[in-house]
């Protein structure tokens, strides 16, 4: 990666790149260009993630409410041509390529995929480019959809071992209270974040604040740095100060694969297990045996992605299923449903 440094992943909503007649923001876009320019030419890669297909699509094709998803996904296609020359343009400005990067969360729930990917992000990041990566809402199902670009990001930053997440909202930060509430003030840590009262999503979004919460958790859990902070906060963020909403890092401690398959891995189903096997796999660093499974919720195959549940209902484990969840109706013995190396203890 460029001089050596992991990159910054930022995060633009859709309310901060669409107003509310569908026509772009370009005074926000140009100004985050400059911002990211100087970061980048400092020799810290920048990753943007930006929402706004959809609502470009919408306005330009007329779409209005109450549209199918068929529709949807067509003012997706042409929004998104319409989002990438707005960035295109943008960064063009300070001589930087912008990449157009879609993706769904197969790529990332799939291992060689999502190898593929942080690989094609940081030969852009060696060329200099700013990837700009959306959900391509054009071909994604409900199956294959992130739900919002909030958790793409924050997927995304833990993908990457980016050194920070700047998550931009049109809030300040996380706030007490709804915001224009009397008295309602900016949570400068994510701890008492689930504390506030949080208001609605925009007309343009999908995610709203507790999204955003959500994302940021997610990427500090996986040893990122994040921040829920105003696009007008992005030059102190960028030069290292603090500003908006702050997720403390976790430790990242734990090797690449482990990572993905904590924050990445889509969990097809689900196993329920006995105390003797929650302790062993917990306390104990053991593989899943067959005997050990008291039920099953779903259905899944070899490869799949399974949660692993104790007798209180709680997830403790996720792996990778070794059998077809078919053949464990009779508890066989000698059969490993989840191999110790192939399992990450929540």
């Amino acid at each position: 990666m460029a001089a050596g440094k992991a990159p910054v992943v930022v995060k633009f909503g859709s309310a901060l790149i669409v107003d509310g007649n569908g026509e772009p923001r370009r005074e926000v876009v140009a100004a985050a260009a400059a911002e990211i320019s100087g970061s980048v030419r400092a020799g810290t890669p920048v990753c943007v993630v930006s929402s706004g297909a959809i609502a470009l699509g919408r306005a330009a094709a007329g779409i209005g409410a109450g549209a199918g998803l068929p529709q949807l996904q067509a003012a997706s296609a042409l929004g998104q041509a319409r989002l990438q020359a707005l960035w295109n343009d943008a960064l063009h400005a300070y001589d930087l390529d912008a990449a157009q990067v879609l993706l769904t969360a197969a790529e990332i729930a799939d291992r060689r995929a999502y190898l593929n990917v942080r690989a094609a992000l940081r030969a852009l990041f060696d060329l200099g480019a700013v990837p700009v990566l959306n959900e391509n809402d054009a071909t994604a199902t409900d199956e294959i959809s992130f739900g919002d670009n909030d958790l793409l990001a924050a997927q995304v930053a833990v993908l990457l071992g980016a050194q920070k997440l700047f998550l931009l909202t049109s809030a300040p930060g996380v706030m007490t209270d709804v915001p224009g509430s009397p008295g309602a003030r900016v949570v400068e840590s994510g701890a008492e974040a689930r504390q506030a009262r949080l208001g609605r999503p925009s007309t343009t979004g999908r995610g709203g604040m507790e999204s955003k919460i959500g994302a940021a958790e997610l990427a500090a859990g996986g040893g990122v740095p994040s921040w829920i902070a105003s696009p007008e906060d992005l030059p102190e963020l960028l030069a290292g100060h603090d500003a908006g909403t702050f997720f403390a890092a976790g430790d990242r401690g734990e090797p690449a694969f482990k990572l993905w398959l904590r924050h990445g891995k889509r969990m097809v189903g689900a196993v329920r297990v006995d105390a003797g096997a929650a302790r062993a796999i917990v306390a104990g660093n053991a593989s899943l045996l067959a005997v050990g499974v008291t039920a099953v919720d779903g259905a899944f195959g070899v490869g799949d992605g399974v949660e692993i549940v104790d007798t209180a209902g709680r997830a403790i484990a996720r792996g990778i299923a070794g059998v077809d969840s078919g053949g464990l109706a009779s508890r066989p013995t000698g059969v490993e449903v989840v191999h110790r190396d192939r399992l990450v203890v929540l």
